[in-house]
């Protein structure tokens, strides 16, 4: 089965936040896949039941300019179901989903299909926690640090790239 990581950008940290930014990459042992990146309009969030957190939205102004570009929108921007859409026709439904905590990415997007009322495009159990892996395997080398940190698909690589590490070091299979 294939693996996704996938990293989002949200104005919030609960399960119903609005998401701003979706990136994904394919990934096995032998390096990174192919790779998706949709810029989400918050509005559009706003409208099938999503919400921002002020406390999120400060430490977003509290970022460097290249970070707020996640935050600050323009013409690139699609609605929350457009860019679901798009994600499902990414990662064709058979496939392992990563996220980096067990309650944050895949949840969030989770939630954000079922407000949207969509049909989810993967398992739930096929759900699974990068936190955990690298927690599992704390003296694995990281990889450089992600000079864009806060861009959705920048992270999901970069977590990535940290988990075949973590695969080619330790022998395990996913």
């Amino acid at each position: 089965m294939r693996n996704v990581m996938l990293d989002i950008e949200t104005l919030g940290n609960n399960s119903n936040s609005v998401i701003i930014s979706i990136g994904a990459v394919f990934f096995d042992k032998n390096g990174i896949g192919s790779k998706f990146y949709q810029k989400v309009n918050a509005q559009s969030c706003l409208d099938i039941g999503l919400e921002m957190d002020v406390s999120t939205i400060l430490w977003w102004i509290q970022q460097s300019e290249n970070a707020r570009k996640e935050f600050i929108g323009n013409e690139k921007e699609v609605s929350i179901k457009t860019a679901l859409q798009n994600f499902n026709n990414f990662i064709n439904y058979d496939c392992i989903i990563w996220g980096n905590g067990s309650e944050f990415d895949n949840t969030i997007v989770a939630n954000a299909y079922r407000k949207a009322g969509m049909t989810l495009p993967w398992k739930y159990s096929n759900n699974r926690c990068f936190r955990t892996l690298k927690n599992l395997f704390p003296n694995v080398k990281k990889p450089a640090n992600n000079d864009e940190g806060h861009n959705a698909l920048s992270d999901a690589v970069w977590q990535a790239e940290y988990a075949i590490n973590i695969l080619n070091e330790s022998g395990l299979e996913i």
